[in-house]
């Protein structure tokens, strides 16, 4: 008999035991790990981006791990078609698809879908960046509002990023951003997703990225910086957002102590996380929180929500 379709979602900020506890329950539920960190899709950064080693891999498959280069642009559109692939060839053998990452964006597309926006031409989006620029924001939203009233309910007049996308897709598509919106719908069901963020206090989970920093530059982080700064990756790419990257470049050129990369490095690492508790109190409201020290105890937490 085919058991029940379901998806576990595991997520939670940087450094909070997610792959752990995504093996433990790969192991009792015969499921298979699944990559949701915009990251950990990079074949040539594995260690500053903790992605899941050898031994990891041994104990349960893992897919849309280190499948892109660093040089290739990646987005979540791409992510999303890959993924639901994957959730339905691993339904298809029986296998409990667990899809574990710190990309809230990479969640949302799963969850609600991703809105579908044509390609906006280079010459409209510069039309309208010189038509802000002439106007300032404030009588450019004014002229938003006239050719699109919907935005006065999704868009504060400060907003000059969204304001600009807005009216973009306005000229070009003839549809409002926010009709857009409404029209998406996701992939999948709501009812199969088992949504589980591991909501660590903030004290332990700081100690933890320190540990996690230290553990790096052990284990070959400065080597690897090195042969990414090689392959000459263009500045635009997101790759270049990987902490540590232009953190321990400034040491390799005699401009910071390996003691201060360090702090540096675990620095922003923590405002990373901050970030990840802030998108998850917006974002992921019908998300279980879990937590406890003891992984024991975190697995039958995370056991009761999806049995």
């Amino acid at each position: 008999m085919k058991q029940e379709k379901k998806v576990i979602l595991l997520a939670g900020p940087t450094a909070s035991g997610k792959s752990k506890l995504a093996l433990k329950l790969a192991k009792d539920i015969d499921g298979e790990i699944v990559n949701a960190d915009s990251m950990q899709i990079y074949k040539e950064v594995s260690v500053l981006t903790s992605r899941p080693n050898e031994q990891d891999i041994k104990i349960s498959k893992h897919h849309l791990y280190g499948f892109n280069s660093v040089k290739e642009k990646f987005s979540t559109g791409q992510w999303l078609k890959m993924v639901s692939k994957k959730i339905e060839e691993l339904w298809n053998v029986d296998k409990i698809p667990i899809v574990v990452g710190g990309s809230g964006l990479y969640f949302k597309a799963l969850t609600d879908g991703l809105v579908k926006i044509p390609d906006i031409p280079n010459n409209l989006r510069s039309e309208v960046r010189s038509l802000h620029s002439k106007l300032g924001q404030k009588d450019f939203f004014k002229q938003l509002t006239k050719i699109d009233p919907l935005v006065k309910n999704f868009i504060l007049p400060s907003d000059s990023q969204r304001s600009m996308r807005s009216y973009e897709v306005k000229k070009f598509t003839k549809k409002s951003l926010f009709e857009l919106i409404k029209e998406t719908k996701p992939n999948f069901k709501s009812k199969v997703f088992k949504k589980i963020f591991i909501n660590m206090p903030k004290e332990e989970l700081y100690e933890k990225i320190e540990k996690r920093v230290e553990k790096m530059f052990n284990d070959g982080a400065i080597e690897e910086v090195n042969f990414f700064f090689k392959m000459r990756v263009y500045k635009e790419l997101s790759a270049n957002k990987i902490i540590g990257i232009n953190e321990i470049k400034s040491h390799i050129k005699g401009k910071l102590t390996l003691d201060d990369t360090k702090k540096l490095v675990a620095q922003k690492t923590r405002q990373y996380a901050k970030r990840q508790f802030t998108w998850s109190r917006g974002h992921m409201k019908s998300w279980e929180m879990i937590y406890s020290p003891d992984i024991k105890d975190l697995f039958e937490k995370a056991i009761n929500i999806i049995s």
